[in-house]
């Protein structure tokens, strides 16, 4: 992540802690090669040995305290108004400067909900916890989960148009895997081709190896992040792939099908023509409907909804989750009121975050029909990052 962008990130910290009334926001780390928070990268971009507490307030004031041998490397990419170093102990110099700045709410990376907020290790909190006893100032402690999840979410406009570009690359590899897919051809053989496309281009996959991308053809397929097998694709088969790519720190996340024509067919059969079109009308109900100030178990309940009314089974997973640094980004996302979310789902929809939307279905003896779109939240709407997928893409035998 270019120092640029994190700056911008800095800054939009400050505006997110007056929205969520947190007068301060403490990242408290160490050996953080090791023990990463997930947060620095957005905050710094670089990693820290000795313990060291980078401090953004409301007030605009940006504060780093962190150890001397990595004082200068701070200095220098000058992200913080105001940095400084100790040697003994970080102790003395966190608590003089909390006391000076009073807050009444500091936030600190923990959460229930939100592993990418919950960077804080037990040992570090426990410790964080003695020097604020000190002052009296260990009752004054929030989750930071609503800064982090605002702040992951809205994209700037420079992160945006890195993920309109990974978007538009992963959609042309997804082209050239159409034209390679053919009956005889294995799962495992498409995934390798989409693979040497990456790497060619110089992509990092934007998930594990081992299924980035996942590859399905016909019926009986394994779950949905299973890896690809040495099954073949056949005629009458239908062909699905789950891939993305990380473009400049940025990820893609995107789903397409095919339907391998049989001899003499110039069309898909008719159940698999409408297993289609319930997909990808669920897909278009909720861009519809997704806005600022929805939840997304709302639009879950759209998709899942429209599915199960069409006669199809439930289907077992979220219907779509936040794209950004990672692949599985932000804290709320499209998702069911299942407890094993916590309380995502009842998390409002923001303006400039970005989703994907993938459902899907079985159709009996042909396989899965999936489609997965990223949308960009607009003041008012949303915006297809990626061009939806309107019709069955067809591959003749």
């Amino acid at each position: 992540m270019s120092h640029s962008l994190i700056k911008e990130k800095i800054d939009q910290a400050v505006k997110i802690l007056n929205e969520k009334d947190a007068d301060m926001w403490l990242t408290f780390v160490r050996e953080s090669s090791t023990a990463k928070d997930p947060i620095l990268e957005i905050i710094a971009g670089i990693n820290f040995t000795w313990q060291s507490a980078l401090i953004i307030n409301k007030d605009g004031d940006t504060t780093a305290i962190v150890g001397s041998i990595e004082l200068d490397n701070l200095k220098n990419i000058n992200l913080y108004s105001n940095v400084s170093g100790y040697v003994q102990s970080i102790r003395e110099p966190l608590t003089d400067y909390l006391k000076k700045k009073n807050p009444q709410k500091i936030a600190i990376n923990y959460s229930q909900n939100s592993v990418l907020a919950d960077g804080l290790t037990h040992g570090m909190y426990l410790i964080l916890k003695d020097y604020l006893k000190e002052i009296g100032f260990e009752d004054k402690l929030i989750s930071s989960e609503e800064i982090i999840s605002s702040l992951r979410g809205r994209k700037s406009p420079a992160e945006l148009s890195i993920m309109r570009d990974a978007v538009k690359e992963t959609l042309r590899i997804f082209n050239e895997a159409g034209n390679f897919i053919r009956p005889g051809v294995s799962e495992i053989e498409i995934a390798d081709f989409i693979k040497a496309l990456a790497k060619v281009d110089g992509y990092e996959l934007a998930w594990d190896e081992d299924h980035c991308p996942a590859v399905f053809t016909g019926p009986d397929t394994q779950g949905a992040h299973s890896g690809p097998t040495e099954k073949k694709v056949e005629k009458g088969h239908l062909v699905n792939i789950d891939f993305g790519i990380k473009y400049n720190g940025y990820c893609s996340d995107l789903q397409r099908t095919w339907y391998v024509l049989k001899d003499g067919e110039d069309k898909a059969p008719l159940d698999v023509e409408i297993g289609f079109s319930v997909i990808r009308d669920s897909i278009q109900k909720v861009a519809d409907s997704l806005k600022p100030g929805v939840q997304g178990c709302e639009m879950d309940d759209i998709a899942r909804n429209f599915i199960v009314k069409s006669g199809y089974e439930d289907f077992p997973h979220g219907l779509g989750h936040q794209v950004g640094r990672n692949v599985h980004d932000g804290g709320g996302g499209l998702l069911p009121r299942w407890e094993r979310y916590g309380n995502t789902p009842y998390i409002k929809v923001e303006e400039s975050q970005v989703y994907t939307i993938e459902p899907r279905l079985k159709v009996d003896g042909y396989g899965t029909v999936t489609m997965e779109e990223e949308v960009f939240i607009t003041k008012e709407g949303c915006e297809f990052l990626s061009k939806p997928q309107k019709e069955l893409m067809l591959i003749k035998g």
